[in-house]
This record gives structure tokens, C-alpha cells and sequence, in this order.
């Protein structure tokens, strides 16, 4: 299960619920739309484009994997 999420500090997230939502295929097809992994939230992350339309592209690719994902194109602000 994946969070694909707008935020302030990182930029667009992508985020497993766990390591064994992290399959070669879809380590692949996140570092192929240029998200990396940031060891501080453990999650992937891409600071360009956090558009609802990045949003949905993302939740899609990571749907079309097998994955159940939570979107949103709203921020998550973190207290």
C-alpha cells in the first residue's frame, strides 16, 4: 500500500506502508519518473511537479503495479 501525497518540504511523496511494497518493479518505475528514495521519511520523493495531475499519473503507475494507494492533492501538513 502506497500514501502518494503533495509535500511542502519534499515535493511529491510516495510512500510504502512497508518494505515489501518496495518490489524491483516498482523501485524501477519510481526512479523512472524521477522520484528517489529519502533515507529522513523513507520514502520517495520528488521535488519537481506535485500537480494533482503528477498525483494521479503516480497513484496509476503505482495501481497499474498491483498496489493499493491513498491519494491526495491536498498537502499533508505534519504537526
Amino acid at each position: 500500500m502506497f500514501l502518494v501525497a503533495p509535500d511542502p518540504a519534499h515535493g511529491l511523496v510516495a510512500a510504502p506502508q512497508s518494505p515489501d511494497d518496495l518490489t524491483p518493479a516498482t523501485q524501477q518505475a519510481l526512479a523512472a519518473q524521477g522520484f528517489i528514495l529519502n533515507s529522513e521519511t523513507d520514502a520517495y520523493t520528488r521535488p519537481a511537479d506535485h500537480s494533482p495531475q503528477a498525483v494521479d499519473d503516480t497513484t496509476d503507475r503505482l495501481r497499474g503495479l498491483g498496489h493499493y494507494v491513498f491519494s491526495t492533492h491536498t498537502p499533508v501538513r505534519r504537526s
